[in-house]
This record gives structure tokens, C-alpha cells and sequence, in this order.
């Protein structure tokens, strides 16, 4: 073997036994956020979130997709998933692998579908050209996030003033709800602390709605 074969050889073994230590260190830091939070952790591949969870885009974009690094359990009385996600696009030279991290929560009521994220320069642009997100009272509330629901009336009486208040003072992360549950991400890996901080941030708008809303919201599920 020539030289400068060894050195590719060296190289590509490097490269994997740095990922292979980060790996095994991002696992063992969020199977310690895990227990300090009281859940159970699992290292394993789940491919099932997308079939569970259809509603939320972020779990079916592209092909290959699997949940991993799995915290589980119940917390304050709701189910919680905390995970890191992958998936694919392209094929061949055109491959990608995408990763990011979420957190999943059961509310204890049925909700209905709403979108809450960071407002961004595109957004402004497409609201130029009629595409508008709701407003809110708050104008700083309203410039700061972007937020969609197919029911207007929901969305009003989920985000009032005491839970702008907490979003705004909150760390930013894409979230959004479907009929019974919570997803809170972003588009890239959270650190281990994140996910504490991701999970607060699912709690604190779950524990926030209305108690008018609560007892409408268990009228309709009888």
C-alpha cells in the first residue's frame, strides 16, 4: 500500500472513531438529562414516529426516516417523547442525511391543529403578496412570530396575553399542534440542556389554556 493510501486509510478511521466517540457521548449526556427529568432512555431506532404522528411535516420530510436517542415516559401526568430524528433526501452522490431534535407531548385534552414559529424575511416577503399569518394585540408579539391555524378562533384563545408574554420570553422553537399532541424542534440537533428547555416550553403553553377552552375542549371529547 502506498503511502498516501495509508494516510487515507488513517484519515477516514479518524473520522470514524470521532464520530463513533461523539455519538457515544451525545447518548450518554441525554440518557442523563433523561433520568433527571424521571424518563426512560433508549439508544435504539424507532421508525414509526412518522405513521404516529402524520400531522406534523417535520417527522415525513424525505425517505429513511427514524427517531433515536429516545426519552420516554410521563411527566406532571402527560406522555412525553424527547428524541433526535433523521431522514434522507436524494439518492446516490445526491444523498443527504438530515438530523434534527424534538420533543413530543400528549395533552390531556383534544386540540386542534395550530403552527407557531419565529417570524423570518421570507415571510415578510410572501405577506407583501397576500399571504398573511394571524395578528395578534400585541404588535411585538405579531413582528416576532409567525402563526397559522385553519381555525382563527383557536388560535386566538390559545395564544392570549399571558402566553404571548411566555413565548416571547421563552427560547424560540418551531412548534405546532395536532389533535392531542404537542411537537416542539428545530431544525438542527438540540444540545442535551434543550431538551429541558424545549419540554418547558410544551408544558408551559399546555398548563397556559383557558379554562373556558379546557372545559370546551372535554365537552367535545365525551
Amino acid at each position: 500500500m502506498s503511502g498516501s493510501a495509508v494516510l487515507i486509510v488513517l484519515f477516514v478511521a479518524a473520522v470514524i472513531g470521532v464520530a463513533i466517540y461523539f455519538g457515544a457521548k451525545r447518548r450518554k449526556d441525554i440518557a442523563t438529562w433523561a433520568s433527571q427529568a424521571g424518563l426512560s432512555f433508549s439508544p435504539g431506532t424507532d421508525r414509526s414516529f412518522d405513521n404516529r404522528y402524520p400531522e406534523f411535516g417535520c417527522l415525513r420530510r424525505g425517505h429513511s426516516r427514524a427517531a433515536f436517542n429516545i426519552a420516554s415516559g410521563v411527566r406532571h401526568g402527560r406522555n412525553v417523547e424527547a428524541f433526535d430524528y433523521r431522514y434522507v433526501t436524494g439518492q446516490g452522490k445526491n444523498r443527504t442525511t438530515h438530523h434534527f431534535s424534538a420533543i413530543i407531548l400528549q395533552s390531556t385534552v383534544p386540540l386542534k391543529p395550530l403552527r407557531i414559529r419565529s417570524e423570518n424575511v421570507l415571510d415578510k416577503l410572501t405577506e407583501f403578496f397576500g399571504a398573511d399569518d394571524i395578528d395578534f394585540e400585541s404588535d411585538r408579539f405579531s413582528r416576532e412570530f409567525h402563526v397559522k391555524s385553519p381555525d382563527k378562533k383557536w388560535a386566538f384563545d390559545v395564544i392570549h396575553q399571558g402566553t404571548m408574554a411566555f413565548l416571547l420570553a421563552s427560547p424560540r422553537f418551531a412548534i405546532e399542534f395536532d389533535v392531542r399532541h404537542v411537537i416542539v424542534w428545530r431544525n438542527r440537533r438540540f444540545k442535551p440542556e434543550q431538551f429541558e428547555d424545549a419540554l418547558g416550553v410544551a408544558e408551559g403553553l399546555l398548563d397556559r389554556l383557558p379554562e373556558y377552552l379546557l372545559r370546551e375542549q372535554r365537552r367535545g371529547d365525551r
